[in-house]
């Protein structure tokens, strides 16, 4: 579904993404790991275009989508859930969910009713402003605004950031029971977190890719895991 073929991506003259290939595949959870300052989120923004890479291509569903802007690529069915989540804070949750949707418009399975049962614990807040949410409410929210625009293909970076590890464990459960639905790559610096809910992961560091392999792989490489990983 997704193929990323040798990418190089700046930041100014900074040269932050130097060759980075990886694929998902349709059904997959697939993790990014790194240290902090690897290139993940670097990645997972030059992969929607936020961040136009200078060199490679990003091909989605066999089309060249490289430089092809953000709104094309969310009808082409590429969702994207950026780390600081990005709620309209002066929102309700519903007429959050509801911009989601109508900006988008692909049919699915996805809507409004289909989401509240999914996530209880929003509807029971549907009415409240996206601002007074904790973190963890807002990160329900802003997956639940990417599916909700029924996506082939979610890019989820560092869903984790800041929350507490009670909200992570319910959020492992939300992604888990997402599986196969939809295709998910993960950016992550919460190793255990990510190598739970992922089929594979790819390992980066100074932007290029290090090592990849399975999730039961990656968990038993000490090497790997002390080398890049910090753990």
């Amino acid at each position: 579904m997704l193929n990323v073929k040798e990418i190089h991506s700046y930041y100014g003259e900074s040269h932050v993404i130097q060759g980075l290939s990886l694929r998902v595949d349709r059904g997959e959870i697939v993790c990014l790991l790194g240290r902090n300052g690897a290139g993940k989120s670097t990645t997972m923004k030059s992969i929607m275009g936020i961040v136009v890479p200078r060199e490679g291509s990003v091909l989605f569903k066999g089309k060249d989508v490289t430089k092809l802007p953000l709104h094309k690529k969310a009808r082409m069915g590429i969702a994207y859930v950026p780390e600081d989540r990005r709620v309209f804070s002066e929102l309700t949750v519903e007429e959050n969910l509801e911009v989601a949707y109508h900006a988008v418009r692909r049919e699915g399975k996805w809507d409004l009713k289909s989401v509240f049962e999914a996530f209880p614990v929003l509807k029971k807040l549907r009415n409240r402003k996206a601002g007074n949410l904790s973190g963890g409410e807002q990160q329900i929210l802003v997956i639940a605004r990417a599916l909700i625009t029924n996506p082939e293909l979610i890019l989820l970076d560092e869903p984790c950031e800041g929350l507490a590890p009670v909200i992570v464990e319910e959020l492992e459960k939300i992604i888990k029971e997402l599986k196969g639905g939809v295709t998910i790559l993960l950016a992550e610096q919460n190793t255990r977190f990510a190598l739970s809910v992922s089929d594979r992961g790819y390992v980066i560091e100074k932007g290029r890719v290090v090592f990849s392999g399975s999730s039961q792989e990656l968990t038993s490489n000490e090497e790997v895991q002390k080398r890049y990983l910090a753990v």
